[in-house]
């Protein structure tokens, strides 16, 4: 069994497990680090030991221009909405447009995110309470974590009512205690498309590009859809 090193999205964790199985029948398995693309990419910077990239497009595209990434190897895996997430059990408000979204988060306890400077979720989710005009409102009650889904994990683990989590899908659905509510509405929307792969210092480039073909193949097309990933 060939074991290929990652550096990815915290988005795709919950992917790259969901595919284990399907991996272990092409002799590979993933394992590395998943966490906010900023952060990702420091760490191939740095010099982290790397086979295999899953990254945001524009990541991916920017460290092939820079010679990190083998060209022609990229292919896309999904595009992953950002959205809000309570904790189980609760009531799913209505975020269907910018004044009941505002509502909602102006009455949350605790607003549960990612890094906003390293994660694209997290800056998305500062542009948008600034955009609701509700940022210096919520200042106070952001609870800021590494990633998305540290900032579940913390959320499902808190014990607390009337706490929200706003992160990508993916994040949201990979988290035991937290349920999805919906993507953020019309005007305050994102959606990361998210691409695999293979890095320039892969020390076995076959084995991550079997992993590559995988993520993005008709074959893994329900477990993407089950992991949060739409179709482009």
């Amino acid at each position: 069994m060939q074991t290929v090193q990652v550096i990815s999205g915290g988005a795709a964790h919950g992917l790259v497990r969901a595919l284990s199985a399907q991996l272990a029948q092409r002799n590979v398995a993933i394992e590395g680090s998943f966490g906010a693309v900023g952060a990702m990419r420091d760490k191939l910077l740095a010099g982290t030991p790397c086979d295999l990239l899953i990254l945001t497009d524009t990541l991916i595209a920017e460290l092939t221009k820079q010679g990190h990434v083998v060209p022609g190897s990229a292919r896309p895996v999904g595009r992953v909405p950002t959205g809000i997430g309570v904790r189980a059990g609760e009531s799913r408000p209505d975020i269907t447009n910018g004044r009941s979204l505002a509502a909602f988060l102006s009455n949350a306890r605790a607003l549960y995110v990612p890094d906003t400077v390293k994660s694209t979720a997290g800056q998305h989710v500062a542009k948008v309470l600034r955009d609701l005009g509700i940022g210096e409102q919520m200042a106070g009650r952001l609870r800021e974590f590494p990633n998305g889904a540290t900032a579940m994990r913390e959320m499902a683990a808190s014990g607390e009512s009337g706490v929200v989590g706003c992160t990508q899908r993916t994040e949201i659905l990979d988290t035991p205690g937290v349920q999805w509510v919906g993507a953020l509405p019309q005007g305050y929307d994102l959606a990361a498309i998210y691409t695999a792969a293979v890095c320039a210092r892969a020390s076995d480039r076959d084995a991550a590009a079997r992993c590559v073909d995988l993520l993005a193949s008709q074959a893994a097309a329900q477990a993407r859809r089950d992991a949060g990933f739409d179709p482009l």
